[in-house]
């Protein structure tokens, strides 16, 4: 039987914190025509469809810190986000789709890059909402300890609201410091 994984990443563009991404196994009582990308869902159907997903499947969350996309860029720390996810599965998939134009460099897994994989295929879709999900709330609680860069709202990205931020209250340790304008 095969056992077909989907991965995704999110928070690429973000200013602040890590990328995160999942890797998902998902069970084949899943209703698939539910699943969407994450980015055309309302926050709460994203939140109901990640407690769906949680409980329907194997599921495994990988991330890179804000200092391991500094140092390597965020392009490898995306890479290195989805090998860790897909090392946590609590299963060996035998077959692994992920979104986008690349794969991460793992030995000994079969994987296909598959370019807006996250709106054609579901457990790319799946793999998606848990990673987006997963890292808004992280984001989210981050905003409570550091108030004034409104992230609850942007989840760090570069809004007018956030790049005036920095301009009055400076960078945070959480900021990445090899993105503009935070470079300069």
């Amino acid at each position: 039987m095969k056992i077909i994984a989907g991965v995704d990443e999110v928070g690429r563009g973000s200013l602040i914190g890590p990328v995160y991404a999942a890797a998902v196994i998902l069970k084949k009582s899943v209703n698939l025509k539910i699943l969407k990308d994450s980015k055309s869902l309302t926050k709460k159907k994203r939140e109901t469809l990640y407690r769906y997903i949680k409980k329907n499947s194997i599921w495994a969350i990988g991330k890179a810190s804000n200092k391991e996309i500094d140092k390597i860029n965020v392009l490898q720390a995306s890479m290195l986000a989805m090998k860790r996810a897909i090392k946590k599965l609590k299963k060996k998939p035998s077959y692994i789709l992920i979104d986008g134009n690349r794969i991460p460099d793992l030995k000994n897994f079969k994987m296909k890059a598959i370019v807006k994989g996250d709106q054609k295929i579901p457990v790319i879709s799946a793999a998606s909402i848990l990673a987006k999900v997963s890292r808004d709330k992280f984001i989210t609680a981050l905003a409570k300890k550091n108030s004034g860069y409104f992230w609850h709202q942007n989840f760090g990205y570069g809004t007018k609201k956030h790049l005036s931020a920095i301009k009055k209250l400076g960078i945070s340790n959480h900021h990445r410091k090899s993105f503009n304008p935070i470079k300069k």
